[in-house]
C-alpha cells in the first residue's frame, strides 16, 4: 500500500484529498504544518510527501529544506501541492528538491492520485 504524508493546513481540502487518496487505497496520515509533518516521520515513513507551501508554524518552503538535508528523509519524494501561482515559489521548490509544483486549483484529487502513482511506478521499475 502506498504511504502518503499530506502536509495541509486547511481542512477542508485535507478532508477532501484524505478522501480521494484513501478510496485509491492509499495509506494517509495528514499532518498540519511542517513541524507536525516532520513529527509524524518518526513513526510514520511516507512513500511520498505532499506540502503545501503557506502554513502556520512551519511552512513547505522550510519543512521541504529540512526534508532535503536529513539522511534519512532526503530521498522520499516531495509534491508541492499549494495555491500560489507564482513562478518564483515554484522555481525555490525546484531548487529545494521538490519533484513538482503542482497548483491545486488546476487539478482533481484524483488527477494528483494518478500522478502519486506514476511517479512511484516509475521510482519503482528504476531501482
Amino acid at each position: 500500500m502506498i504511504k502518503v504524508l499530506l502536509v495541509e493546513d486547511d481542512p477542508l481540502i485535507s478532508r477532501m484529498y484524505l478522501k480521494v487518496f484513501t478510496f485509491e487505497g492509499f495509506e494517509v496520515q495528514l499532518a498540519e504544518n511542517g513541524q507536525l509533518g516532520l513529527d509524524k516521520l518518526a513513526d510514520f515513513q511516507p512513500d511520498i510527501i505532499l506540502l503545501d507551501v503557506m502554513m502556520p508554524v512551519m511552512n513547505g518552503l522550510q519543512m521541504l529544506e529540512r526534508l532535503k538535508a536529513d539522511p534519512a528523509t532526503k530521498t522520499i519524494p516531495v509534491i508541492m501541492l499549494t495555491n500560489l501561482a507564482d513562478a518564483n515559489t515554484a522555481e525555490d521548490t525546484a531548487s529545494g528538491g521538490a519533484l513538482r509544483y503542482i497548483v491545486k486549483s488546476t487539478y482533481d484529487p484524483s488527477d494528483i492520485a494518478a500522478m502519486v502513482k506514476d511517479i512511484l511506478g516509475v521510482q519503482k521499475e528504476a531501482s
